[in-house]
């Protein structure tokens, strides 16, 4: 029997409850990883946990942490190492798509128009989605540095970052960030032999884009955008997530890729 692409590594995965998060969970338990993920809600995370060790037999573990606060993401980290000492790849999968979306409660759809927005709504959007995923990439990247070990970190972005969308400013500013932190972050610990690559998934049939695909303009829109013609699948974007956790990518870093079905061909 051939040896997963993960075997012996340990991966930990924010907003691996749902969506891209749970998918990559999943996948990387079929590559022989052993898993532990955070998102928020212990009944979420025990389903899910449940659902990967029912289809893999893998060890899968979960540690509630909110992206937001920094000794939440400290104590995930110390966490996943006090139970397996080291930490090998790292999917930053926690986001919300507005201020009002919440995993598993409700599929609320794009923030609206900056002009009538509150500041603290774009805060959160940005709290979440930019700085949560530099706290989660901070703080790995501390655990593999002490550690002396090598590791492999993916952000999920958007191709939100590069296409400009009426009523998501806060959406796409806080992706473009993801993007530029990825590449950033990639030339800080290069010598550290720690690898820091990013995807932007295009529009992908998760519970983020429900209130759209719920919509028959929100279903145009989206299509309208994707050559392709479709959306894509989480096992699609866990697919390319492993990619670049894996060896397989071992020579590349700083780099976003943009599974989107065509969205940027012009």
């Amino acid at each position: 029997m051939p040896v997963g692409r993960l075997e012996g590594k340990v991966a930990v995965i924010t907003g691996g409850a749902s969506g891209i998060g749970k998918a990559c969970a999943l996948r990387f338990a079929e590559e022989g990883a052993e898993i532990v993920i955070s998102d928020l809600g212990s009944e979420r995370m025990e389903s899910a946990a449940a659902e990967i060790r029912g289809n893999t037999n893998g060890q899968v573990k979960w540690v509630e942490a909110n992206v937001c606060f920094e000794e939440q993401i400290e104590n995930l980290m110390r966490s996943v190492m006090d139970d397996f000492g080291h930490i090998d790849c790292v999917v930053a999968a926690a986001g919300v798509s507005g201020a009002n979306y919440v995993s598993g409660e409700n599929a609320e759809g794009l923030s609206g128009n900056l002009v009538d927005q509150s500041l603290e709504d774009w805060n959160q959007v940005l709290q979440i989605n930019l700085t949560g995923v530099m706290l989660t990439n901070k703080h790995a990247a501390r655990h593999m540095i002490a550690k002396g070990t090598s590791g492999s970190i993916v952000n999920i972005a958007s191709s939100a970052a590069r296409v400009a969308l009426a009523g998501a400013v806060d959406y796409c500013v806080s992706k473009a960030g993801v993007s530029m932190l990825t590449h950033a972050f990639a030339m800080e610990v290069l010598e550290n032999n720690i690898r820091v690559n990013a995807i932007g998934p295009g529009f992908i049939e998760t519970p983020m884009t429900q209130g759209l695909q719920d919509d028959a303009e929100g279903q145009e829109l989206m299509r309208s955008m994707t050559p392709m013609g479709r959306l894509g699948s989480p096992l699609e974007m866990a697919n390319t997530a492993l990619y670049l956790a894996c060896d397989e990518s071992s020579y590349t870093t700083g780099a976003t890729l943009y599974p989107n079905g065509g969205m940027y061909i012009s």
